[in-house]
Parts: C-alpha cells; sequence; structure tokens
C-alpha cells in the first residue's frame, strides 16, 4: 500500500529519510518536511508492507529551471528509498509512479530528478525508471 503522508506521519517519514541523508538528524528532517508540505507544492509518499513502513518518496514542483526540460512548473523527484531488505520488490517504481501521478495532477507536462555523479545505484535506477540522463555537472564552491 502507498498512501500520502500527513503531518501525524512526519516522524515515521524522517525515520526512513534520515536513513538516506545521514547528515541530518531526524528533527531537523521533520522540521523541513513540516515546512514543506504546509507549502503545498511538495508530496510525500509512504510504501508499507504489511503495515509496516518500509519506503518514502518526496517530490515537488519546480518553477526554477531545471536540467534539461522546457517547462515549468517541473515535477521533481527529490529522494526516494526504500529499506534494504525490501528492494527489488517494485516499491521504488511505485512510489515513483505516484510522484508521477500528483506532478500531472499538478499540471506538469514534464519530470525530472537528479543524483550525485558517484552514485551508480540512483543512475541505474534512474535509467530503468525511463529517465534520460540531461546533463553531468560538477559544483564548486569556495569561502570569501
Amino acid at each position: 500500500m502507498i498512501r500520502k503522508a500527513e503531518t501525524e506521519d512526519l516522524s515515521i517519514l524522517a525515520g526512513l529519510a534520515v536513513q538516506m541523508w545521514k547528515e541530518h538528524s531526524i528533527q531537523e528532517l521533520i522540521d523541513d518536511f513540516s515546512e514543506m508540505m504546509s507549502k503545498g507544492d511538495a508530496m510525500f509518499f509512504l510504501k508499507y508492507d504489511q503495515n509496516s513502513p518500509v519506503g518514502f518518496a518526496q517530490c515537488q514542483l519546480r518553477h526554477d529551471y531545471v536540467e534539461g526540460t522546457d517547462s515549468t512548473p517541473v515535477g521533481y523527484l527529490e529522494g526516494i528509498f526504500v529499506k534494504e531488505e525490501f528492494r527489488r520488490k517494485g516499491y521504488a517504481r511505485e512510489l515513483l509512479k505516484e510522484c508521477e501521478k500528483w506532478a500531472k495532477g499538478k499540471g506538469c507536462t514534464e519530470f525530472a530528478s537528479d543524483c550525485e555523479l558517484e552514485n551508480s545505484n540512483s543512475l541505474q535506477f534512474h535509467l530503468v525508471m525511463g529517465f534520460a540522463e540531461a546533463n553531468r555537472i560538477i559544483c564548486f564552491a569556495k569561502e570569501l
């Protein structure tokens, strides 16, 4: 079963997300997700296996330029995670389809995503899910 995450699901959602975004605390994620939910341009989906939460996806509308797209807004997959022992069951595909359906319902005609250059698992997932690589970039920063 997949369902939209509500504010009462924030701790479940953050508990899954912190397994992917390890540099954040659960409380930071709860705060961030709560703010995003209140604005209405983001959606979170939870995947359950036998009443146990095993994965999530976060998508949102992007109104800025999105690499490889020509329209606005663009639906954007911000994050997707399935617990390791539940992978290879099609759960990530199901979560992605919910995100795409949500974005289409918001008027989007394009859907995009990104991953780190060294994240070969994410790259493979995106390619299998029908995404086409639009560009590769290396970002730079320095203190002034």
